[in-house]
């Protein structure tokens, strides 16, 4: 069984904070064997931490979370970039065209742009794999939904820490059962449903915390865009 970080932001997302080699170090250190960096609608630090993985003893994942027109979609495998802003299924076939699984993360999250705000259960159903436990939560409401979902419909289940510090890296992680330490093995893993979750809750005052400085950058990179 290897322990995975399926879902991680380094610095190049808007609101994530630190570099890769950080995210690598905290998924050496807390016992992972796999990290997959995840930024919105970017692509470059994850390709470096997969190319980088292998000095920390770590499988890296390259992919990344696609802003669809409906929400929020992880990218994983995938090393081009997938558009932000296209339709639901059109982010899914762009995903599974470049090798990658398409997972959805938090979808009964609507604050923080889960899928089922925008689409049906039949359209959720269409993904690879469901995000049933993701550890920034406040109540864990929505994780249960996400993970009776998956449940009611046999589709594989992940966990993700979606840290945005490096310090949270491995909060929650999917175990899962692969033939061999390799991308194209993990991912056929999950595919095929050979998964666990394990985690505990991102604890609010740290969530809160990645949450301003999100907001903070947010604004900074928008007065930059303007003063350009």
């Amino acid at each position: 069984m290897l322990s995975v970080e399926l879902h991680a932001h380094s610095s190049l997302s808007y609101d994530g904070r630190d570099p890769v080699e950080l995210l690598l170090e905290q998924a050496a250190a807390v016992g992972l064997d796999a990290l997959a960096v995840t930024d919105h609608d970017e692509i470059d630090a994850s390709l470096a931490a997969a190319e980088q993985a292998d000095e920390y003893g770590l499988v890296g994942i390259p992919g990344m979370e696609v802003s669809s027109a409906a929400g929020h979609v992880l990218a994983l495998g995938v090393r081009e970039r997938v558009p932000a802003g296209l339709p639901f299924h059109e982010t899914l076939d762009r995903i599974r065209e470049q090798g990658g699984v398409a997972v959805v993360p938090h979808p009964f999250q609507k604050s923080r742009s889960g899928v089922m705000a925008k689409i049906g259960e039949s359209d959720l159903a269409a993904a690879d794999a469901i995000e049933v436990y993701n550890s920034r939560l406040l109540t864990g409401r929505g994780n249960r939904k996400a993970r009776r979902f998956a449940e009611r419909h046999d589709l594989p289940r992940t966990a993700g820490s979606d840290a945005h510090i490096s310090e949270m890296v491995g909060q929650a992680v999917t175990c899962i059962d692969a033939d061999e330490p390799t991308v194209d093995a993990v991912l056929a893993a999950i595919v095929d449903g050979r998964t666990s979750v394990e985690g505990k809750r991102t604890p609010w005052r740290i969530s809160f915390q990645q949450a301003a400085g999100g907001a903070k950058r947010r604004v900074k990179n928008r007065i930059a865009d303007l003063l350009e």
